[in-house]
């Protein structure tokens, strides 16, 4: 059976699931003119985004929740020979084998000082893990997508970032997990 092909249109491999969804939004017409405040805050709870937000020497940083695997203690890593500076060394989380990195390192502010409080965030990239070293977690902040402003140009590496996000007198910069631990971040 063959399906009609007017009003195709093939999807780059790059879109995400989100831009296609949005951009279904975008074209759909409500059926009422006016939408119940019920239903505004039912499509505005929708579209909330929380994120784990940690501290790197002072600086606020988060990551998407839903990449977070677990939240550790530190304990000390198995360094490995030829590793990018950023790279502190690996651990055995029960069997996995996950690469722990000092992300204030990776992010040009300098080695971060291991202490008391300083945590390893677990976070899952989808085939694999990531631990990422931290001075300390302290909130999960909901946001909206509409919140999340983009870094200033020629400030920073906007890869590392999807974006800023403003709470009270404090920016938070949502990092990209991917760009950070993917293989283009491996070596410093």
């Amino acid at each position: 059976m063959k399906l009609p092909r007017s009003g195709y249109r093939q999807r780059s491999s790059n879109t995400t699931t989100a831009s296609i969804c949005a951009s279904a939004r975008a074209r759909s017409k409500p059926v009422h003119n006016q939408i119940s405040s019920d239903e505004q805050a039912a499509r505005q709870a929708a579209q909330i985004r929380k994120m784990v937000v940690f501290r790197l020497a002072g600086r606020a940083f988060g990551i998407d929740v839903d990449c977070v695997r677990e939240i550790r203690g530190w304990q000390p890593t198995t360094e490995l020979p030829q590793s990018a500076d950023h790279m502190l060394g690996v651990i055995n989380l029960r069997g996995a084998i996950v690469p722990v990195l000092d992300l204030q390192a990776r992010l040009g502010f300098g080695r971060n000082a291991i202490g008391l409080a300083s945590v390893v965030v677990v976070a899952d990239l989808g085939e694999r893990m990531i631990g990422i070293l931290a001075d300390a977690v302290s909130d999960i902040v909901e946001f909206l997508p509409g919140e999340l402003l983009p870094a200033p140009p020629n400030c920073c590496d906007a890869v590392l970032l999807h974006g800023l996000i403003t709470r009270d007198s404090e920016i938070i910069g949502l990092l990209d997990l991917v760009a950070i631990g993917g293989a283009e971040g491996g070596r410093a």
